[in-house]
């Protein structure tokens, strides 16, 4: 087959890989229908999470299935399957709280790469979720949302506690944040601030939900916030951006008593204890358990009651997929989508 692998900075290349095969007796192997690239790809991409020898690249699947371990009892060759970026068990004591990315048997959830024609995925009973039947070729798209964004735009949601009426702000205009705002909309929130600097990703939050745009950072985006809360805050934040700057406005922004909820992957970020002590501020968050929703938003996606896929606005060919990194990095595209 054919898949993506990272060799350094800025150094992504299309290439022969080894087909992937059976492992173990919980392995599954699925022809990828969809598959894209994620900002959390970025890092790695842009050297800020240095990779010492040639890694396969992509996390996030969707496919038909081909083959399975022995041991695989509930997924079928045939079936169409959405999973996790992280695979799982899901009989842990640890899944069964509902945290299925911090299972005691946790592995990547596409250890050859979702960003190739086939993927072996690890714990296919635990980690796999089939639709009711084969897709139409329209709902791919936010069904392949569904193994990340959407599922950790929800638990970003989720963990800030919003509930209906609520007041909620999102720091992060990416894929996740803006499916922040969807799963928000969904959750009940009455206004969902949106702060973002970039027209067609405002437009897009507008579709999914947010009521207000704030094009101000730092500082000034806190007292815009403010501002529109009577002073206090809101009563929900969504961080989905993983930086100093991100994580300070998003605590900032949240009136004491709220919660913030942060999926975006920190790197170099320090809480002022002082400050956050003093805050009454909920601060919950980490690698989505995408698995504890995927059951719920495959329904959502398949009923037609939401549409995640519009967060994909470039479609390339699998072979294309230099040009998805380069695309998102240079912030050309949200999301790049990938079709064998």
């Amino acid at each position: 087959m054919k898949g993506t692998m990272l060799y350094g900075p800025r150094d992504v290349r299309f290439e022969e890989r080894p087909d992937p095969k059976i492992i173990e007796p919980t392995d599954a192997i699925i022809k990828l229908s969809a598959a894209c690239v994620c900002g959390s790809d970025l890092w790695p991409y842009r050297g800020v999470d240095p990779v010492k020898q040639p890694v396969p690249m992509g996390h996030e699947y969707v496919g038909i299935v081909e083959e399975v371990g022995s041991a695989v009892r509930n997924i079928k060759p045939g079936q169409f399957v959405v999973g996790s970026f992280f695979a799982s068990d899901n009989t842990c004591e640890i899944c069964q709280a509902g945290y299925q990315s911090s299972c005691i048997h946790r592995q990547p959830g596409a250890p050859t790469g979702a960003q190739a024609q086939y993927a072996r995925i690890p714990l296919a009973d635990g980690t796999l979720v089939a639709t009711p039947d084969i897709p139409a070729d329209d709902l791919i798209p936010s069904l392949l949302t569904a193994s990340d964004v959407l599922g950790t735009g929800w638990f970003a949601a989720d963990a800030a506690n919003v509930k209906p009426g609520s007041t909620v702000a999102v720091v992060g205009d990416g894929a996740v944040g803006l499916l922040g705002m969807l799963s928000a909309k969904q959750m009940g929130a009455e206004r969902i601030i949106a702060m973002s600097r970039h027209e067609t990703r405002q437009q897009l939050a507008r579709e999914f939900g947010a009521t207000d745009i704030v094009i101000e950072r730092g500082d000034e985006g806190v007292a815009q916030i403010k501002d529109m809360t009577n002073g206090i805050g809101a009563h929900s934040v969504i961080e989905a951006v993983g930086t100093q700057e991100a994580m300070m406005q998003a605590i900032r922004s949240t009136r004491p008593g709220g919660y913030v909820g942060f999926v975006g992957v920190l790197h170099g970020v320090e809480i002022p204890g002082e400050e956050f002590f003093f805050s009454h501020v909920h601060l919950h968050g980490g690698p989505a358990p995408v698995r504890r929703y995927l059951p719920e938003l495959i329904n959502l996606i398949w009923s037609r009651k939401i549409n995640p896929g519009k967060v994909f606005d470039l479609t390339l060919p699998l072979e294309q997929v230099v040009e998805g990194y380069r695309a998102m990095d240079e912030r050309r595209a949200i999301k790049a989508l990938l079709r064998p």
